[in-house]
């Protein structure tokens, strides 16, 4: 079974919405990146995003548009990226990986080449937000051939194609919480409760929301409503807050420890 499945399986036993941090990796070292992913574990996370840092983040706000700078400055590439999740596996992580990526890296390497190594690499999953339904049985199939899923984006602006998104979906619909990129918010589009219960009708898979959750009143405002919530430029912008100064492949324990108890604050 697909971990991501599995994941999710678990949790609803439990009756516990998940917790998905997401991370930009290689910011600020890969070695942190590989610290972060465990600590993010031991801290109650049940899934991550790894984003491959890139040049053109369309859905991206200026949080995580900074920390894809500071790793592609870095040179920090998709194969990076892939290797920092076999080394947190081979460290003893246990949780599902989902890829955050755009379609040109996925192109340039190959479909074929890059399934082969998410599925050699235990990663379960890929979102890829610039790849529209319309184009994406290609890519679809292919990756369907490997194991990984291929995990959908809903925007409160499609909601007529709300359906056929959602029942193509595999491990879970992501529900874009907001109109515009990632960023931190204090405010929400009015009609997102209505949204999400549109997108849980039609799927049959859990729904998960993201863009723009922060903190833990936002988590507790959406987790009834879904089955995970994903915590992104909140994370991204502690890590710089925190990290930002590691100029080599260092990790710094306490700063990684803090994170470790923003994490804790959003789960608990």
């Amino acid at each position: 079974m697909n971990r991501i499945d599995q994941r999710f399986a678990e949790l609803r036993e439990r009756g516990e919405t998940a917790l998905i941090p997401f991370l930009t990796i290689g910011d600020p070292s890969l070695e942190a990146s590989v610290e972060l992913i465990l600590e993010m574990e031991r801290s109650g996370a049940d899934l991550i995003e790894l984003g491959v840092p890139y040049s053109d983040p369309l859905a991206d706000g200026p949080v995580i548009q900074r920390s894809s700078e500071r790793a592609l400055q870095r040179r920090i590439s998709i194969f990076d990226v892939i290797n920092v999740a076999n080394e947190a596996r081979n460290r003893g992580s246990k949780l599902p990986f989902i890829l955050f990526t755009y379609y040109n890296p996925v192109l340039q390497i190959g479909l074929e080449r890059i399934f082969k190594l998410m599925q050699e690499n235990e990663i379960s999953g890929v979102i890829i937000p610039d790849l529209p339904l319309e184009e994406d049985s290609e890519t679809r199939a292919i990756a369907d051939s490997y194991g990984v899923h291929l995990i959908p984006l809903v925007a409160p602006t499609s909601n007529e194609r709300v359906k056929r998104i959602a029942a193509g979906a595999k491990g879970f619909v992501y529900c874009v919480s907001s109109l515009g990129v990632t960023g931190v918010r204090s405010e929400f589009f009015g009609g997102v409760d209505d949204f999400l219960a549109t997108v849980r009708e039609a799927a049959s898979v859990p729904i998960v929301v993201g863009f723009g959750i922060s903190n833990r009143e936002q988590v507790q405002r959406f987790e009834k409503l879904c089955d995970g919530v994903v915590v992104g430029s909140a994370i991204v912008r502690t890590i710089e807050e925190v990290l930002h100064h590691l100029k080599d492949d260092s990790a710094h324990p306490e700063g990684i420890s803090k994170i470790g108890s923003f994490v804790s604050q959003l789960k608990r």
